[in-house]
């Protein structure tokens, strides 16, 4: 169970691991709002409010305070309070925003009490900002804790409703980010079809591919301007992990797909990409602002272990690609040397610190709940090779259908010839960007937690859809269970296969039928995850929105999942 920082603890933590950020107690934060004006900068609060990485007696708050007259700084208040009236104002003091952090502000608020909600606001000489409503972590067992997950909001390919619509969900606890905050794509690239019409363009000083700290910058400056993300903010404090899109499309630990040697040096764009995300981010970096560590556990009392994962940047070994196996003469696949690579008992997703951190963390957890936030699909998508091979194609429908009643007769406990055998049974990883793509660590980090007694429940993020799977090892036995949220915006399945609403929901059916860990799954709607966790269920909602094009949308419809059922 986490305890409040010790006075030397958070001293020595400022000292190795905060950067700039502010940290306050209750001896340097009182009565600190009666500050002359002529202390005070004259700032633009211009892109909301934050709050984020609640403890059980501390919670960042963040801002972004603009300086007025062009300087190259700016000194503020910021206050925290048990109402949203302030009229008891238990921590305030004074914080200066800089250029060399992009006018962001961070201020850890320490010593303060758990389970309690609280608001805070940010003060220049003659402007305040709008207020948020944070919380900090429980002491001892709630009734429930509820969160919604997001992930995946793409600028240009429409407006955040879904962080809109989060933002009224009462008696929110955190919410959990799981990445692709923003993308790093020019102006022209992914999901841009519609930006003018709509008017998401980005701006001009923004139109290219993010590479240098100036472009990172100026990318999240336009995200934090729409109106959903600001709501959400404002809302619930942020538990966040990256993604690749923070940095680059299929981002590992030595590259992504999207960079390449005239970029420039790549560790020296994900350097800066990650310090653009550490200074927009009310995120308290683990290992601080210049480290790419961010894997990190909340613990919210004995009911919830909260281990936030890292599937990205720091032992991410590169992707697997089966066009790397097709022999461009005869078009045949080396399996063989296919199998083997998927295979390598040293292929990692984690690296080796991060899952010695996962498996120590789940040791010493006394919690009821494990719960993994972390980005890409952990559930086996194991889908049948002849119809991988024709996803896309005008033949794929009927072989589909084929597949479908082939498996449907299985059930039933007909036989089957020989051909129609092997067609259900050879089965393929359908995304090797997940964990599918890295078997042998998914079956060892499933084996420690048996031998812990322990289950799984993970979120993860992505793919743009909604998915439900049961977790099972080698042997067939069930470890836990995933639940996928939606994009916010970002176009899905539906789209890379052309596919309209009820093809969609055919196609949907079907996988579910012939993947024999896929529960659910939705391939056509943007939305959110809403989780509510008790002492007997973890309740799973996903609800979506009915249009992304304009900012006027209603909930079109919601699924619900109750673990255990």
């Amino acid at each position: 169970m986490l305890q409040p920082l010790s006075r030397r603890h958070f001293l020595s933590l400022s000292a190795t691991s905060i950067g700039s950020m502010v940290l306050s107690t209750s001896l340097t934060g009182c009565a600190i709002s009666s500050a002359k004006e002529d202390d005070l900068s004259d700032v633009e609060f211009s892109h909301g409010i934050a709050s984020g990485d609640p403890l059980q007696g501390s919670v960042i708050l963040w801002t972004r305070a603009l300086p007025q007259d062009g300087a190259v700084s700016a000194r503020l208040v910021w206050e925290l309070a048990t109402d949203n009236n302030f009229t008891n104002i238990v921590r305030s003091g004074l914080v200066d925003s800089s250029e060399s952090r992009d006018y962001t502000v961070k201020v850890d608020v320490q010593e303060l009490n758990p389970a309690t909600e609280y608001f805070y606001r940010f003060k220049g000489r003659q402007q305040v900002s709008m207020t948020g409503r944070t919380k900090t972590l429980p002491s001892t067992n709630p009734e429930q804790i509820k969160f919604v997950v997001v992930s995946c909001s793409n600028y240009p390919a429409g407006y955040f409703n879904a962080y809109q619509e989060a933002a009224k969900t009462p008696g929110l606890d955190a919410v959990l980010h799981l990445g692709d905050y923003i993308y790093e794509y020019d102006a022209k690239g992914y999901a841009t079809q519609r930006a003018a019409e709509i008017g998401r363009e980005f701006a001009s000083d923004n139109l290219g591919e993010l590479l240098t700290l100036e472009d990172y910058r100026n990318r999240y400056a336009i995200y934090r301007t729409d109106k959903g993300l600001t709501a959400l903010h404002a809302a619930a404090p942020f538990i966040a992990v990256w993604d690749d899109h923070e940095i680059m499309n299929d981002t590992w630990s030595g590259g992504g797909e999207n960079h390449n040697p005239g970029e420039g040096d790549f560790y020296e764009r994900r350097a800066a990409a990650i310090q653009a995300y550490y200074e927009w981010l009310p995120i308290r970096p683990p290992k601080g602002d210049l480290q790419p560590h961010i894997y990190r556990t909340f613990d919210f009392a004995n009911l919830l272990s909260l281990h936030m994962l890292d599937t990205r940047v720091i032992g991410r070994d590169e992707q697997l690609e089966y066009s790397h196996y097709i022999n461009k003469d005869t078009q045949q696949m080396d399996s063989e040397g296919f199998i083997a690579d998927l295979q390598n008992k040293n292929r990692s997703l984690l690296g080796k610190a991060q899952f010695d951190w996962l498996v120590n963390s789940l040791k010493t957890s006394e919690a009821k709940w494990q719960l993994l936030g972390q980005q890409v699909l952990m559930g086996k998508m194991l889908i049948p090779g002849a119809m991988l091979s024709q996803l896309g194609k005008k033949d794929a429908a009927a072989l589909m259908t084929k597949l479908t009643s082939i498996k449907v007769r299985l059930l039933k406990g007909d036989a089957l010839t020989a051909q129609e055998q092997s067609l259900i049974d050879t089965v393929l990883p359908y995304n090797l960007d997940a964990w599918d793509g890295y078997p042998v660590e998914r079956e060892k980090l499933y084996t420690a937690a048996a031998n812990l007694g322990k289950k799984l429940v993970v979120v993860a993020g992505d793919t743009h859809n909604a998915w439900t799977s049961q977790l099972t090892n080698n042997r067939g036995d069930t470890v836990g269970i995933e639940f996928a949220t939606p994009a916010v915006t970002s176009p899905g399945i539906e789209t890379y296969l052309k596919l309209d609403e009820q093809g969609a929901k055919q196609t949907a059916q079907a996988l579910t039928l012939l993947i024999d860990d896929l529960q659910y799954c939705d391939l056509h709607q943007r939305g959110y995850l809403q989780l509510t966790v008790t002492e007997q269920n973890i309740d799973a909602t996903w609800r979506f929105v009915d249009n992304i094009l304009s900012t006027d949308y209603t909930i079109s419809n919601e699924h619900q999942v109750s673990y255990p059922e």
